[in-house]
């Protein structure tokens, strides 16, 4: 199996323009992504929007891609990347060999180990996505349960298979709580399959784009990490990141 990280970094946002390009003890968050990404995989790309960000890219030696500004999503942005790298198209879309890792360009501190476990799910052949959660523990606070803004995920641990994701609180059968940490990998040819479909009603409402795909029959299996990570959203998780970093780093 062929493995192939791939980093969706937009300029815009919402609640912090640029983020890709802040900096974060000497180095701008997307370089300390492919940084981290790079510990764990031969092949890691930036997919960018932006010729700044791109620019960015090339001057610390990173490989970079230039995609459509129109992607409505991560994952499509990571399907035209892949084809861009991958020649032929036609053979790109017909491959069950090769695993597409999807970093988010706004998590600095993804370890190896949790790129690594997510690798480990596709030691099952039948795996078509894998994603990671990580477990909520008695150190977490009930606000932090149910901030709507941190996905949860009820799974099925006899199968090992994700049953539902919410930004409500959902628990699993035994009644453990499990937040999802946004980090995808797809074989590519279900990549090119699930790109295609239309958004569903219960996406749409929760904003979760993952339940397109279980609603559409595509099995998405779990991959269990204890580490904690920093996704930078917004200029204060910015701060709170360089206080991590000052400690940790």
């Amino acid at each position: 199996m062929k493995y192939i990280g791939i980093i969706p970094a937009r300029y815009a946002s919402t609640r912090f323009p640029g983020k890709p390009l802040a900096e974060l003890c000497h180095k701008t968050v997307v370089h300390r992504v492919y940084e981290q990404a790079s510990k764990a995989l031969d092949t890691v790309v930036v997919a960018t929007d932006d010729e700044r960000i791109y620019d960015a890219v090339e001057s610390f030696g990173g490989k970079v891609v230039m995609t459509r500004p129109d992607h409505k999503c991560g994952t499509e942005r990571c399907l035209e990347a892949y084809y861009a790298i991958t020649t032929p198209t036609w053979r790109a879309q017909n491959d069950t060999d090769t695993v597409v890792i999807n970093i988010q360009g706004d998590e600095p501190f993804v370890q190896p180990e949790q790129i690594e476990a997510l690798m480990k799910c596709f030691d099952q052949p039948d795996t078509q996505i894998a994603t990671l959660v990580r477990p909520y523990t008695d150190q977490d606070s009930q606000e932090a349960l149910e901030n709507p803004n941190t996905p949860k995920v009820e799974w099925d641990k006899r199968t090992g298979e994700a049953k539902m994701f919410s930004r409500k609180v959902i628990a699993c059968a035994d009644g453990s709580h499990y937040r999802h940490v946004g980090i995808y990998a797809y074989r590519a040819d279900v990549l090119a399959e699930i790109t295609r479909l239309p958004q569903s009603k219960l996406e749409i409402e929760e904003r979760l784009e993952q339940l397109r795909w279980l609603e559409n029959g595509y099995r998405i299996r779990v991959g269990v990490t204890d580490q904690e990570t920093i996704g930078i959203d917004t200029p204060e998780d910015l701060a709170r990141a360089i206080e991590w970093y000052k400690i940790n780093g």
